[in-house]
């Protein structure tokens, strides 16, 4: 990748995350009145429903906390990080010790769901949080959040089965990989010991279990042996999540001092995946995909969802930069102006979140209970990031 274009990305990357998808945030989605964050907000950020989701409390404030110590220490950012903070504190949990998952504009509890990522995501803001402040109070919390979810995830019962698991017992390969991004979080942001034990072992599961060298697949679903089950849930194809997986493992690498296998593992999850997910008549990831070519169940499986492009651009763009290869060079090039041609909400800011095959808008939302200030900025983050290395790799600057 040439110098000038490497100017020109990071600028794409840090302009849009800081003069356009925070402040559209910050300007819209911060309630001053009851605590906390809105997220469903339409085009021009109106706000269309002032419920709240409970993880988008926790991401946001990941955010703003996590800029706060790696960009800049803005007063408003540490001032809205503990707005978040504090609302997750006084509404986000049961009298179990889960967490709400969608809550009323008060923080009065809707409904609770039988998975944790709302737990990770306020485990990563905590850590940010004490990261930002030094709280301690912030980083016990944090541990204490992850240790739940790991005694949730592997305790029989606590989490209430969404099947009759004796009939076709099946994982997925959320809980892997999420807290392997956990655990990625907390030992930048409080060096928590047990770090690179847990996400060792969550790269060992995801290797071992979910990718699929002799299929060219990374799965969705698995039986809790890992074998492959040839139903619709075991057959089905999740291109951007597992090109998310995909990225966190060539993140481990990078921090891992450039970890070849590490790498080459990486790269092979995206490639596949990149082959199964890339649209090519139309462009875009698709969202769902069956391993052998039949039709899927899900009526969204030909859409192009915002969070499907923002993880192929880090994972592509992490490739390049620990490869070098020109084809990362090249898929980067081909999802990020995809992407950034149709997504991008030029009168209003921000991005639409659902397209058609087509690229054509769906639907004009710019947030609901599951798009939040997150999948967007935390690629302009982590792109502007990684650019920045290269540059400075380029220049002989440290």
């Amino acid at each position: 990748m040439n110098p000038e274009r490497i100017e020109r990305l990071a600028a794409v990357y840090r302009d849009g995350l800081l003069n356009d998808v925070l402040p559209f945030w910050i300007r819209h989605g911060v309630d001053r009145e009851h605590g906390g964050f809105l997220s469903c907000l339409d085009a021009d950020g109106a706000v269309v429903d002032t419920d709240k989701a409970m993880w988008v409390q926790g991401r946001f404030t990941w955010l703003l906390a996590t800029l706060y110590s790696e960009v800049e220490p803005r007063d408003e950012w540490l001032e809205l990080a503990t707005h978040g903070l504090e609302f997750i504190r006084t509404h986000g949990f049961d009298d179990d010790g889960r967490m709400w998952f969608h809550v009323t504009r008060e923080g009065r509890p809707l409904r609770k769901r039988r998975y944790v990522f709302t737990e990770c995501f306020a485990a990563m803001a905590n850590a940010a949080y004490a990261r930002a402040t030094g709280e301690e109070r912030a980083a016990r919390d944090a541990v204490g959040l992850l240790q739940s979810v790991r005694r949730h995830l592997s305790t029989p019962g606590l989490i209430p089965p969404k099947t009759v698991t004796d009939t076709r017992p099946m994982k997925a390969i959320g809980p892997p990989m999420i807290l392997m991004n956990v655990a990625q979080v907390l030992r930048a942001a409080i060096q928590y010991p047990g770090a690179d034990q847990l996400i060792t072992e969550c790269m060992a599961e995801l290797e071992s279990d979910f990718v699929k060298p002799e299929e060219r697949a990374v799965m969705e679903n698995v039986g809790v042996d890992g074998a492959l089950l040839d139903h619709f849930d075991g057959r089905l194809l999740n291109p951007g999540h597992a090109i998310e997986a995909a990225w966190f493992i060539l993140e481990e690498a990078r921090v891992r001092d450039g970890d070849p296998r590490l790498t080459s593992l990486g790269c092979a999850m995206l490639d596949w995946m990149w082959e199964r997910g890339w649209d090519q008549e139309h462009g875009g990831v698709f969202y769902f995909r069956d391993l052998h070519g039949r039709p899927v169940t899900e009526y969204w499986h030909d859409m192009k969802f915002w969070w499907p492009q923002n993880e192929t651009i880090i994972a592509a763009l992490l490739a390049y930069e620990l490869t070098g290869e020109r084809r990362y060079e090249e898929m980067h090039r081909q999802v990020h102006d995809w992407a950034h041609d149709r997504f991008p909400d030029p009168v209003h800011g921000e991005w639409y979140g659902y397209l058609h095959r087509d690229g054509r808008v769906s639907v004009p939302l710019k947030g609901n209970l599951w798009k939040g200030p997150f999948h967007i900025p935390r690629m302009q983050l982590l792109c502007w990031q990684s650019l920045e290395r290269m540059r400075g790799a380029d220049s002989g600057r440290p």
